[in-house]
C-alpha cells in the first residue's frame, strides 16, 4: 500500500580524508577541496571554490602548526548541503584552541591573522569538540546562494 510519503533519501554530498600533520598534508587537503567542490558543480574560479579554498587552506595550516600532535593526522571534512558548503578541521590537540574574537593579533605579530581571514570570507565559523576523539575541530560555513 502507497501512503504517497516518499522515503527516497536525500544525498548530501560529503567528502571526508586523514592528512599527513605536514605542510604537504595541507596542501594536498586545499587541492583535494578545491577539486571535490569542482565536481560538485562550484567551479574553479568561481566565488564558492576559491573562497572554500583559502579557509581550507587557513584551518589546514593552523592544524599542522598549531594542532600538530607527533603521530598524528589532521581531518578535513567537507559537506554540501542546501544554500551552504561547510568545512572541517579536526586535530588532536585538545589544549589549544582559537580564540572566537575579532580583534587584531597585538602589533606587528606573524600569527593569528589566519582565523581573521576565516572570519571575514566565512558566512559562520566556530570551534568545537572533536567527535569519538580527543582534539578539537575548527569548521566554517559558506552560503552558495
Amino acid at each position: 500500500m502507497n501512503s504517497g510519503i516518499s522515503t527516497q533519501r536525500v544525498h548530501t554530498p560529503e567528502f571526508a580524508m586523514a592528512f599527513t600533520s605536514s605542510t604537504r598534508g595541507a596542501r594536498l587537503a586545499r587541492q583535494l577541496v578545491s577539486y571535490r567542490l569542482d565536481t560538485w558543480g562550484h567551479p574553479y574560479g568561481g566565488d564558492v571554490n576559491d573562497t572554500l579554498t583559502v579557509i581550507t587552506a587557513e584551518l589546514a595550516a593552523n592544524a599542522v602548526r598549531h594542532g600538530h600532535v607527533a603521530g598524528r593526522d589532521f581531518h578535513v571534512r567537507l559537506t554540501c548541503g542546501g544554500a551552504t558548503v561547510r568545512v572541517e578541521v579536526s586535530d588532536t590537540r585538545t589544549e589549544r584552541v582559537p580564540l572566537l574574537s575579532d580583534r587584531e593579533p597585538p602589533g606587528d605579530a606573524e600569527a593569528g591573522r589566519g582565523l581573521r581571514i576565516v572570519a571575514a570570507l566565512a558566512t559562520r565559523w566556530g570551534v568545537a569538540p572533536r567527535e569519538g576523539a580527543p582534539g578539537k575541530t575548527v569548521w566554517a560555513e559558506v552560503r552558495t546562494a
